[in-house]
């Protein structure tokens, strides 16, 4: 679902009793006297490069290899995918090979420099979601066929169909091949058998699917799991956030993903705070929450909205706040309207939480980053100069042209050129000109008219 447009109140504060008496400079002070780098060390125990308490969130539509790049070389210690379907996963719409940026979709890693990186899964059935997840792990390691039974072996023939025929489609439309209806003819053993035929080295443990293969190098560091995104039923079954209404099911998902994959992996959770405002949506939350640790999840990421709220009106920190009162020993992360540096360190001191998100705040301003290390280190943070923004604006279109192609990335670029626009001190006029880019050589010309180099 994409964070803009319509569906979006513009920038503005969250609900914080008291909360405008916080000095983020003297909140970032006391953090980095707390702790090195102002992070707790249980984080970076799980993920060792995670080593500053802030991270960019998942962003459906933005958060590509491009802009996490961008992010990284500013400061950025860590980055989610935006959340990707487990169906798209289970019909082959997403591969797990490390490459060079130019041969790489939009949320795989983009080479070596793109890492610590959570994948975010999303959807609708724990069986699903447990062999996405799986394949995530491990890298694809299997035959797709391997994981795509593993998570429709126990459907009836018509169930199968269902999901087959009308779901289960790679990008363009095209339908994978269908798991045979008649168990005689391919079943998860003859599969692995398969497999293991070509190339025996690659399963040391095929005794069963659900004791899987150890996984090679990981090209991502965790996997996130997305009981947050407030999109759509599908046929009337929950998916994302919708499951805050549904714990059994929240649970099960959370469950069958945490069994199945290997136990060096590392599992966490992304949430809102609730549904809605009702008491039984709180207590499903905690119940949700509880689980999730007690099964094994290494933190939980709180989104201070609830479902039904979308991204419409404000975040709740003083909620959230409560959130991590009544669970001291739970490593639990915050977001929800930090729109600059300050309310990173804002957020961090007035709620508790060990770790802040950045979304819709850090498009267009990779220097959110950069300015927050500066604030731990004692420093003044440092609005972006023309030149620095006139090299992050080159960097990004190039980096997003050999990702996406210079035709996409020349319609992608121009809703980021608009964000960035906002630190130019003509902006109105610059952001003008962004909306009508369209190639790598109209977005120079922009570049040459408001962003001159020196000399």
């Amino acid at each position: 679902m994409s964070v803009e447009g319509n569906n979006a109140t513009a920038p503005s504060p969250a609900v914080a009793p008291g909360g405008e008496a916080i000095e983020p400079v003297a909140a970032a002070r006391d953090l980095a006297r707390r702790w090195p780098g102002g992070i707790d060390p249980r984080v970076p125990a799980i993920v060792p490069a995670f080593d500053a308490p802030f991270f960019q969130a998942g962003l459906a539509g933005y958060s590509d290899a491009a802009m996490r790049i961008v992010a990284r070389r500013h400061g950025c210690p860590f980055c989610v995918t935006e959340a990707l379907l487990d169906r798209t996963l289970l019909a082959g719409g997403r591969g797990f090979n490390k490459a060079d940026l130019g041969a790489l979709h939009d949320n795989i890693p983009g080479g070596a420099e793109d890492h610590p990186l959570a994948c975010q899964i999303m959807g609708s059935d724990p069986a699903e979601m447990a062999a996405a997840c799986l394949k995530v792990a491990e890298q694809g390691l299997r035959h797709d066929k391997v994981y795509r039974q593993l998570a429709y072996d126990h459907l009836s023939p018509d169930e199968r169909s269902e999901v087959f025929d009308t779901h289960l489609r790679a990008p363009g439309g095209v339908q994978v091949g269908r798991i045979a209806a008649d168990p005689r003819e391919e079943t998860c053993e003859t599969l692995i058998d398969e497999v293991n035929a070509v190339d025996p080295a690659l399963h040391p443990d095929t005794r069963s699917p659900r004791h899987p293969a150890s996984p090679r190098a990981l090209s991502f560091e965790t996997i996130d799991i997305n009981l947050a995104c407030p999109v759509k039923k599908i046929k009337s079954k929950a998916r994302g956030g919708h499951w805050l209404a549904e714990p059994d099911g929240a649970i099960a998902i959370l469950r069958a993903v945490r069994e199945a994959v290997p136990a060096g992996v590392v599992c966490t959770v992304k949430l809102r705070r609730g549904f809605d405002d009702t008491a039984e949506m709180a207590a499903n939350f905690d119940r949700i929450l509880d689980a999730a640790f007690a099964l094994g999840y290494s933190w939980a990421t709180v989104h201070a909205r609830t479902v039904e709220q979308k991204y419409i009106g404000p975040s709740r920190w003083d909620i959230l706040r409560q959130i991590v009162r009544r669970n001291p020993d739970k490593l639990i992360f915050g977001s929800g309207d930090v729109w600059e540096v300050g309310e990173i360190f804002r957020m961090l001191s007035y709620t508790g939480v060990a770790a802040v998100a950045v979304a819709r705040g850090c498009i267009g301003n990779p220097w959110i980053f950069r300015q927050a290390r500066q604030m731990l280190r004692g420093e003044p943070p440092a609005a972006p100069t023309l030149a620095e923004q006139r090299a992050v604006l080159e960097e990004h279109f190039r980096l997003s042209v050999a990702l996406n192609g210079e035709h996409h990335a020349g319609r992608l670029m121009r809703k980021f050129g608009i964000r960035f626009a906002a630190h130019h001190p003509a902006a109105e006029d610059v952001r003008r000109r962004f909306i009508s880019v369209g190639s790598l050589a109209q977005w120079r010309e922009v570049l040459e008219r408001h962003y001159p180099t020196p000399g």
